[in-house]
């Protein structure tokens, strides 16, 4: 077995590895880790109860966090005519048709997120084998397929995130950057959890949420009170 470093045994005296914490002492915790020469991101891992194999217990959809993510989104935007000066003042960082898709088709993806006008998704079908793996289709439960193209990018840029399922019955999603005021983290912790519950399949069976893990880009996972969530 090879030697930890010091951080790493830093790290271990700050928590149990199997004792649930409430989020503002998983916060606290993760705080206190040996500092890292950026920014760092919190996540939340969620494993769920349904099967992700049943199509009646898919879980997707979106939710704005009232204090963002702390990530500077970059987002395009497929669209053609008077949209492609909305998208523009609406603050996309990329915007275009015949010229973007082709760009997109050879493999770039340096954004965060693709909005896309009803008229482009023909077009933006054939780019599924680049934007699926990456999970950047833009789909209308998400919201980025639309005519309202200063909402959409207004919502992304302000902080509304989508979540979805995995093939492990896993949600995943970054809820803000550790230098957050730890009152900014738990409000933006609860409201995602609140709309994870609200998207609970009808069809879904047994226990709903069976771990909830906070962890930061370089610090440990704290497993979170599945007590404090359902009261919440």
């Amino acid at each position: 077995m090879g030697r930890t470093t010091k951080r790493f045994r830093e790290i271990a005296n700050l928590y149990e590895e199997s004792k649930p914490y409430s989020v503002e002492e998983a916060i606290d915790i993760l705080k206190k880790c040996p500092p890292v020469k950026f920014d760092q991101s919190l996540e939340l891992s969620l494993k769920t109860g349904v099967d992700p194999r049943k199509s009646d217990q898919n879980i997707r959809g979106t939710v704005s966090l009232p204090n963002g993510t702390g990530k500077t989104m970059v987002i395009a935007v497929l669209t053609s005519g008077d949209k492609v000066k909305e998208a523009t003042d609406a603050g996309a960082d990329y915007v275009g048709n015949v010229d973007l898709i082709e760009k997109i088709k050879a493999g770039w993806t340096d954004f965060d997120a693709l909005v896309a006008t009803p008229d482009m998704m023909r077009e933006v079908g054939k780019l599924g084998k680049v934007l699926g793996p990456r999970g950047l289709m833009p789909t209308p439960k998400a919201g980025t397929v639309t005519t309202d193209i200063t909402k959409a990018v207004s919502e992304l840029k302000a902080g509304k995130i989508e979540f979805k399922l995995d093939k492990q019955a896993g949600i995943h999603a970054a809820v803000g950057k550790l230098s957050f005021p730890v009152e900014q983290l738990i409000e933006n912790i609860q409201t995602y959890l609140d709309a994870i519950v609200r998207a609970k399949p009808a069809s879904a069976k047994g226990q709903y949420l069976k771990s909830v893990v906070l962890s930061s880009t370089m610090g440990p996972g704290i497993l979170i009170d599945l007590r404090e969530v359902e009261s919440a």
